[in-house]
């Protein structure tokens, strides 16, 4: 009965984002997000609901599903968006990037001096030329902010200070080619197919040394307590896009359209509030439980940056000009 109850509800939901009531009636539009209640993300998402019922004086309403109730994956949500089925969603930029290939080049490895640098970039031409990019691609899609999601990190069994230190150790990955290469040039092995969720006993069971991710995730999902050597190398910072179906912005008022484009631009610094605020409270729980955070000097970092030449010159072929803008922004 449970189970059946669930599936009713995503169903009317699914059908919500072509609702259009009468004149004067409210217009009821659905979002997707795969973190749970409470998530940075999730907050800047019921953020940007209240603004858009508020501003539009009741005439459209956002509901906020989370926790993957309509969608357990992101690229589930962004089809979901091109056919209109789906009004909202929030993603990571890396599978938008099929569709907007300089997306790649703001993933590449140590691409940022540090997070200041990342917003510099995206709140530039450059990062907002990519965001009008996304609708212009013809996907389907419209990008209409980005949202912090931190950056990741390795943390392993045994310190590591430099980049010597990465020899030989197996570190857990996403399913993504270019980070098992940027591990394999760091000297240790990257390992692929370990969901998020079977990483603490994997380290455990000594299957790996390690992996890697942004404080929020190391706290909450309890690795830090087998891998207590967390390392600030700060190798990525993939950040998150509020997506909007093209086609379910086309059925409403132009005049609302650009209520909910300027409630989305306000939410982000909303949501970097809050993803600073999550890390803070991540990072001070695993240290005062033992964690030991390893901070690179300048000289340091600049070795792992230097082992990064073959990722540039295969991943960013093409962008050499669009990288050496990014890393010029802020200087």
């Amino acid at each position: 009965m449970k189970k059946f109850a669930v599936l009713l509800l995503v169903a009317v939901a699914m059908m919500l984002p072509v609702f259009a009531g009468g004149a004067g009636e409210q217009r009821v539009l659905t979002l997707s997000e795969v973190h749970a209640e409470g998530y940075p993300t999730t907050l800047a998402d019921q953020r940007f609901a209240e603004l858009v019922e508020e501003r539009t004086e009741g005439r459209i309403k956002i509901q906020v599903y989370s926790g993957g109730t309509l969608y357990g994956e992101e690229t589930g949500s962004i089809e979901a968006l091109q056919i209109g089925d789906l009004a909202f969603a929030r993603v990571s930029a890396s599978p938008v990037a099929s569709y907007v290939p300089a997306l790649n080049i703001i993933q590449l490895p140590y691409l940022y001096r540090d997070g200041d640098h990342m917003w510099q970039v995206l709140n530039s031409e450059i990062g907002q030329g990519m965001l009008e990019e996304i609708q212009a691609s013809g996907s389907g899609l419209v990008g209409l902010c980005y949202y912090d999601a931190g950056a990741r990190n390795f943390y392993t069994t045994k310190p590591v200070t430099c980049v010597d230190d990465m020899a030989g150790l197996k570190i857990r990955l996403q399913n993504n080619q270019m980070m098992v290469q940027m591990v394999q040039l760091l000297g240790g092995n990257g390992v692929t197919g370990i969901g998020p969720n079977d990483v603490y006993s994997a380290i455990q069971q000594g299957t790996i040394d390690g992996a890697e991710n942004n404080w929020p995730t190391y706290e909450s999902m309890g690795d830090y307590q087998v891998a207590p050597y967390f390392v600030l190398d700060g190798h990525t910072r993939v950040p998150e896009i509020l997506l909007a179906s093209e086609e379910v912005l086309a059925s409403l008022d132009p005049a609302d359209v650009e209520i909910i484009k300027e409630c989305a631009k306000e939410t982000q610094a909303y949501e970097i509030e809050q993803w600073a605020l999550r890390e803070a409270s991540a990072e001070e729980k695993v240290t005062s439980e033992g964690v030991v955070v390893t901070e690179l000097t300048a000289e340091q970092l600049a070795e792992f940056q230097e082992r990064m030449q073959p990722i540039y010159e295969q991943y960013g072929a093409g962008y050499e000009d669009l990288i050496e803008q990014i890393r010029n922004v802020g200087l």
